[in-house]
């Protein structure tokens, strides 16, 4: 049996041949989830097999609600019970996105939040994009995966923050994003390092650099919500 319409099967294969394309991650690094909420399961990109030997019967079907493999002989991406939390955790969501992106990582690995400098940030991203606490060693010895995925969402919140803040970053560890779709949650990564590595050279020119709340504000909401503006309808 094939899980997956033809359509999500194909954007998350797109979506996972974006990561090595955007620089997102090194070796393989990086995997990308999309979900068939109807369907009750997710298709995920499964674990060590390489970006471009990846094809779409590759993917890896796993049951939203026991995390089991539904079909094929691979495992699944070693993260895909941090994706099944999210996908738990969060209705509106329809992707998911981990990579180890450099500046990203730096950030997570200084236990740091990645601040809001520049109207770019404020784009995408409603706040600073939060780092997790770390993880206990109970947390790491037993679950580590669902634990991970558990520690975002507390830092998160509920469905309507994660909307607002479609990114966060594990400490030690990396960042994850998420999406209304497999594509739009590999793009908040590729935003999110780039605003990472903006943030990392502001700071080295002016450790005090910040940016006032109502310009943040403006540009967030010109993007998202009932009063946007920017861009065209689709055809």
């Amino acid at each position: 049996m094939t899980y997956g319409s033809p359509a999500l099967r194909r954007a998350v294969l797109l979506a996972n041949q974006t990561i090595p394309e955007a620089g997102l991650a090194q070796l393989t690094w990086g995997n990308v989830s999309g979900i068939d909420r109807e369907g009750g399961f997710y298709l995920i990109k499964p674990s060590g097999v390489a970006y471009h030997d990846l094809t779409e019967d590759h993917l890896v079907p796993v049951d939203l609600a026991t995390g089991k493999v539904l079909a094929g002989d691979l495992r699944p991406s070693v993260d895909s019970e941090s994706h099944r939390a999210f996908y738990l955790a969060w209705p509106s969501i329809g992707g998911v996105t981990h990579t180890h992106s450099t500046n990203a990582v730096a950030f997570a690995q200084a236990g740091r939040d990645v601040p809001v400098l520049g109207t770019t940030h404020a784009d995408t991203f409603n706040g600073p994009v939060p780092v997790t606490r770390t993880l206990t060693p109970e947390e790491c010895a037993t679950d580590y995966e669902l634990n991970t995925g558990r520690v975002i969402i507390e830092t998160i919140g509920d469905d309507e923050a994660a909307a607002a803040i479609p990114a966060a970053l594990v400490a030690n560890h990396g960042p994850f994003t998420w999406g209304a779709t497999p594509q739009k949650s590999v793009e908040h990564g590729i935003i999110l390092e780039a605003v990472a590595e903006m943030a990392l050279k502001t700071l080295a020119l002016n450790p005090n650099a910040a940016t006032p709340p109502h310009l943040q504000e403006r540009h967030f909401k010109r993007k998202h919500g009932p009063g946007a503006y920017y861009g065209n309808p689709t055809a």
